[in-house]
Order: C-alpha cells, then sequence, then structure tokens
C-alpha cells in the first residue's frame, strides 16, 4: 500500500463502489474521498486541485479494458503512480424486508450488469435497469424506495446504505477481477531494486509496412516482457491507431532507458504514461 499524509482521492461512483474499495487499497482507509459521477469529473478534479489522487478502473477480465480512461490519460497527461487489482463480486441488494419473489428490476452500472448476464438469464422475470454507478444504485433504493426494485453492487455497499443482500457473488465468472490506475500531480517515485516495476507508453506509428514491427522489436531485442498492447483510433485521422503498450521493468534498467530511446527513433508520437509497482 502507498501511503500519503493528508490524501484525498478522486474516483467515479459512490462511496462503496470498487473504485472506492481500490482506492482504500492503494491509499489506506483513512484517505479523505471525492466521488465523481463520471471519468471525467475525476480527472477534472485532479486537474483542478481539489484531490491529491485520482483512482480509475483500466481494464476488466470479462468486460475488457475501458477505452474511455485510456483516452482520459493521454489528454490529461497525469503519471501512473501506482496499480491494483480487485475481484469483483456482485451482490443482488435490496431495501430491508423486500423478498427476492417481490423484485421485477435491478439497477446497477451496466457493465456490472452485463457481468451478471447468466443470472438474469436464470430469472426471466427480472429486468435490468441501467445506472451510472453500482453503489449509486444502492444509495439510490435506500433513498427513493422505488417498488420492486433491487441493486447490483459490493457487499460493502449494502452495509454504507443499510441495503440487504437477497443474493451473493451472482456474478458469470468468479475470476472476475479489475485493474486500477493510481493518478497524482506528484513526481514520480524512484523505481526499486527488486520490485516488479511496469512502464506504460502510448505511441503512434508511421502508416507503412512494418512499421509496428520495428516498434515492437525495440522491446523484443532485449529481452523485455510486454503484457499488454492496446489500440485506439486517432481522432481526426480515420484509419490511423494510437498503442498503448504495457510491458515489465524499470526506468533505472539500461535496457529499458534503450528501449524507449530506441522507440522514439521509430515512431511518429511518443509519450511516457508511467512507471510503477502493484499493490498486491
Amino acid at each position: 500500500m502507498i501511503r500519503k499524509r493528508q490524501s484525498k482521492v478522486a474516483f467515479q461512483g459512490e462511496l462503496g463502489a470498487f473504485s472506492h474499495a481500490a482506492a482504500m487499497k492503494l491509499l489506506g482507509s483513512e484517505i479523505k474521498t471525492l466521488p465523481c459521477a463520471s471519468f471525467r469529473e475525476v480527472f477534472e478534479a485532479l486537474a483542478g486541485g481539489l484531490v491529491t489522487h485520482a483512482v480509475i478502473p483500466i481494464e476488466n477480465t470479462l468486460h475488457g479494458s475501458v477505452l474511455e480512461n485510456y483516452d482520459n490519460l493521454l489528454e490529461y497527461g497525469y503519471p501512473i503512480q501506482g496499480e491494483t487489482s480487485l475481484r469483483i463480486a456482485h451482490q443482488l441488494i435490496a431495501m430491508p424486508g423486500v423478498k427476492l419473489r417481490d423484485v421485477n428490476r435491478v439497477f446497477s452500472h451496466p457493465v456490472a450488469l452485463n457481468q451478471c448476464r447468466l443470472f438474469f438469464q436464470r430469472n426471466t422475470n427480472l429486468r435490468a435497469e441501467p445506472f451510472y454507478d453500482t453503489a449509486g444504485s444502492v444509495k439510490m433504493l435506500m433513498t427513493e424506495h422505488p417498488a420492486g426494485a433491487a441493486a447490483i453492487a459490493s457487499k460493502e455497499a449494502a452495509g454504507i446504505y443499510g441495503g440487504m443482500i437477497l443474493k451473493k457473488n451472482i456474478e458469470d465468472d468468479r475470476k472476475n477481477f479489475t485493474r486500477f490506475f493510481l493518478l497524482t500531480k506528484q513526481r514520480p517515485r524512484l523505481s526499486t531494486p527488486g520490485m516488479k516495476w511496469k512502464v506504460s507508453v502510448a505511441f503512434a506509428t508511421a502508416n507503412t509496412p512494418g512499421s509496428l514491427f520495428r516498434a515492437m522489436a525495440c522491446l523484443a531485442l532485449r529481452d523485455i516482457n510486454l503484457i499488454k498492447i492496446e489500440s485506439r483510433p486517432i481522432v481526426g485521422t480515420p484509419w490511423e491507431y494510437l498503442f498503448y503498450v504495457d510491458f515489465l521493468g524499470s526506468l533505472s534498467d539500461e535496457r529499458v532507458k534503450s528501449a524507449l530511446a530506441n522507440l522514439r527513433e521509430v515512431t511518429q508520437f511518443y509519450k511516457l504514461l508511467g512507471n510503477y509497482a502493484p499493490t498486491p
């Protein structure tokens, strides 16, 4: 866990959201929080100095990458300072006294609803209702008391807002994990020898044969372990793409320094997004 004094962190969702849990895992349970309605609000809160840190989801093992946040990383330019992952366990939550037979609609974030498709297939009387946040859907139940309604969220959200869990762990796959990034304006920490550090970069190559191969060779020829590559369209340039790459390594490693220098030479655009150590 990365310990900071008087840290205040922005995240998307309400208290009890999975991003809130990730923030506490990264910064400690005593942090001050700023829940935000959208990912852009999270980045704007950091940009405006309302918080010292921001925590954003970047990838889920079932749903894939959070593409909006890849775009935000590049637009705002705040360095990735840390990373953690959480197992995502979804609970069916209702107001106290409500029975499962009373429920006919279920509110939650669209991603959470999508991760519980088998539950809805087995319970065809239940209608999925998209909402802006998992924990926020529980908060809404407890304040607005909609008839016949339940929500899908974490057990922490049920505890915070006084909801009752009707069914536990209704996600399609128990191996459901989300990866989160920690962002801050503060200067990056120096790499510590012996830790498994990661590097994230974004780049664009010329639209010519072999250009992406040459970029990847900068890593491969130095025995650097590429662990992820993601492509995103370049706005305003149809059929041209940016590539986001994660690999194992530290900026204090001469092989990594050499690889990145080489990558800058063979690409048309290059940006270092961060060098960080995952929090178990």
